[in-house]
């Protein structure tokens, strides 16, 4: 093997000084691994991390999405186009993940996976969170968070906000666009009924791009959200049936079936309406 040289301004007396390890804190975050199984499955610790990477992912994809809300509340749609971008990419990140978890065979998951007791990831107080800030409210899911008041206030919070397709409608609203009083003026805690009268307002943007190119940009940018959603659980729905086939989930849903019905959820139904009214 080459010999490689360090450079000799490459810093080696670090005590005292910020570090890698520490700016991450590195210590408490690889220490958090604490596999259940007795004795030990090799495997129970990439069913932990590959979860706590999507934990972690979805952090992120929350502080996105507060300041994608917070600019379209300004009129600032341009800087939500990376912002969405971004989250589009963490999107991709969370469903090739499923890939390295599909490695896991059901002879192996079966050894550890009576450990998790009830624990089931549509528990995930962040995963629901995101829902809600897509605008997937459903008030219902509180009561799996009744017993963490932080996780219970969090989801609050994000219950009351408006979703970034009620964000949006209340900026075309504001660039004159006829959007209805009473979408404009909805409860926002309550799922979203797809309304024929907005689907009309959409096509005016697709029929007039250049006119109104920030909102037709937008547009496209809430389908690619919506449409890797709906890729990101059709990946979950396989690799689950993959591993434990037909099986109850741990949290106590049907598993397969109940996966499967989430695909077609749309969170932004009048964006896939229009398209079979452009050009007509």
């Amino acid at each position: 093997m080459t010999h490689r040289d360090l450079e000799p301004g490459i810093r080696t007396d670090l005590a005292g000084r910020m570090t890698y390890s520490g700016y991450l804190d590195l210590e408490r975050l690889l220490s958090a691994q604490h596999p259940l199984s007795s004795p030990p499955h090799h495997d129970e610790m990439l069913f932990i991390i590959q979860h706590q990477t999507s934990e972690l992912w979805f952090k992120l994809m929350i502080h996105e999405l507060h300041a994608a809300l917070a600019h379209i509340a300004r009129d600032e749609l341009e800087p939500c186009f990376k912002i969405i971008a971004r989250v589009k990419n963490i999107q991709a990140q969370l469903y090739n993940q499923w890939a390295v978890l599909a490695t896991l065979t059901p002879t192996e998951y079966a050894q550890f996976r009576g450990v998790l007791g009830p624990a089931s990831g549509f528990q995930s107080a962040q995963y629901r969170i995101v829902e809600f800030l897509l605008g997937a409210k459903d008030e219902r899911m509180l009561a799996f968070h009744a017993h963490r008041q932080a996780d219970l206030d969090a989801l609050r919070a994000a219950l009351a906000t408006p979703g970034i397709y009620d964000e949006f409608l209340r900026y075309l609203s504001r660039r004159g666009l006829p959007i209805p009083l009473d979408v404009l003026t909805r409860d926002v805690t309550k799922p979203w009924t797809p309304n024929p009268e907005v689907v009309a307002a959409i096509k005016s943007v697709y029929d007039a791009p250049d006119r109104w190119w920030d909102a037709y940009e937008m547009c496209e940018k809430l389908v690619d959200l919506d449409e890797q959603f709906s890729l990101w659980r059709f990946r979950h729905m396989k690799t689950v049936e993959r591993i434990i086939g037909f099986k109850p989930g741990t949290g106590g849903s049907s598993g397969v079936p109940f996966l499967r019905k989430l695909i077609e959820h749309e969170f932004f139904p009048e964006l896939w309406q229009v398209r079979t009214l452009i050009g007509t």
